[in-house]
């Protein structure tokens, strides 16, 4: 009986002393993995963190940067019929290499299907994405990756044939529907129905080229999409006032650009890129008036952004111009937009959300002061 006391006394004084560890020492036992999310790939594909500037410096060395961008999307990210890549998201990636690499054609585009994005990034195939990637919690919190802000806002709807006759998404009971699997898209569409208490046939595929295409053959009753890729898909068919879209949007799909963890300096470069492009329409700095406004301008905050004053592009590793170079060689965040999906566009798109802030109605398009 005493051996027993004694041996208990033991283990109680080392589990004890265990306890009151330095607390950098290692741990003996790995707490629990977190669960798979679903929807998104495993947490384990992220790769090990990239040291700050590692990213920019690989960048130089090469001479380009890699962009990941969607296959096909009419208006974000798709090629002419001379084979050059054009649309809103594409010109992002020109904006970036414009600031980092002073050359906005020094880009190789990566055509990235939902399922390989994430992977992609991770692996170091590509340097960011800019494809219309909406920024979600488990995204976020389990890839190995960072949002480095939001260029579109957008959410999901669904388009019908007009000869169905429908007015409202709540109609679709019991309807085919085509969407696209590996994103928001399949599980917002599986929420917003078991919330309405409806039900659905899906009619799921890897792309959302195959889901148009579904659709255009008739496979399925409704396509679902961002509202911005249904506003592209009905722009390419045959008849495109055969198609109406309908007045629900089932979520929010705020859509921004993607980067690695653990490389803050590329994250903030990124991250000011787009905020560039905004404060640049805010100022009313254009591709066309940049250089005259440049020479002239007395405003302390546009002297800053363009480079003139203050040294702000060697806190993010670049050179002053950097912010210059993307606005002459690509535009500000209006001009892009209303070339690529706008009104001088087929899409021809509503600003709505993505007007400025200070914009007649006022939008949610806001970038930090430049100071």
């Amino acid at each position: 009986m005493l051996k027993r006391i004694t041996v208990a006394a033991l283990l109680a004084v080392t589990a004890l002393l265990a306890g009151c560890k330095d607390p950098g020492s290692a741990v003996s036992e790995p707490p629990p993995a977190a669960a798979p999310v679903e929807g998104v790939p495993d947490a384990g594909l992220a790769g090990k963190p990239r040291a700050s500037g590692e990213t920019l410096k690989a960048i130089r060395a090469r001479g380009r940067l890699n962009c990941g961008v969607n296959t096909a999307l009419v208006g974000f990210s798709y090629t002419d019929n001379r084979g050059r890549w054009r649309g809103f998201d594409v010109d992002f990636c020109r904006a970036t290499a414009a600031a980092v690499l002073g050359d906005p054609e020094a880009v190789r585009f990566v055509p990235l299907s939902s399922k390989e994005r994430f992977a992609a990034l991770q692996s170091g195939e590509v340097d960011v994405l800019w494809r219309n990637t909406s920024w979600t919690f488990s995204r976020d919190a389990t890839n190995g990756l960072d949002f480095a802000g939001i260029n579109y806002f957008d959410g999901q709807g669904f388009m019908v044939r007009r000869s169905l006759e429908l007015n409202s998404a709540t109609e679709l009971n019991g309807a085919r529907i085509c969407v696209q699997t590996g994103s928001t898209t399949e599980l917002n569409l599986a929420d917003w129905f078991r919330a309405k208490g409806l039900k659905y046939d899906a009619v799921v595929v890897d792309t959302e080229d195959q889901a148009r295409a579904n659709y255009a053959k008739e496979a399925c009753d409704a396509f679902t999409a961002d509202i911005s890729a249904l506003a592209a898909a009905r722009s390419t068919m045959n008849s495109p006032s055969a198609h109406v879209i309908l007045p629900e949007v089932i979520s929010k799909e705020p859509l921004g650009p993607v980067v690695r963890q653990g490389d803050d300096q590329w994250a903030d470069i990124v991250r000011w890129v787009l905020n560039a492009m905004i404060l640049a329409e805010e100022f009313g700095i254009t591709s066309k008036n940049v250089d005259e406004v440049r020479k002239t301008s007395t405003n302390p905050e546009v002297r800053r952004l363009l480079g003139v004053e203050g040294g702000y592009g060697r806190t993010l590793g670049l050179n002053d111009e950097w912010a210059y170079r993307q606005i002459k060689g690509v535009g500000n965040y209006g001009e892009i937009f209303e070339r690529n999906v706008g009104q001088a566009s087929p899409l021809k798109l509503a600003r709505g959300m993505n007007a400025l802030w200070n914009a007649n109605p006022p939008g949610l398009m806001y970038a930090p002061p430049m100071r």
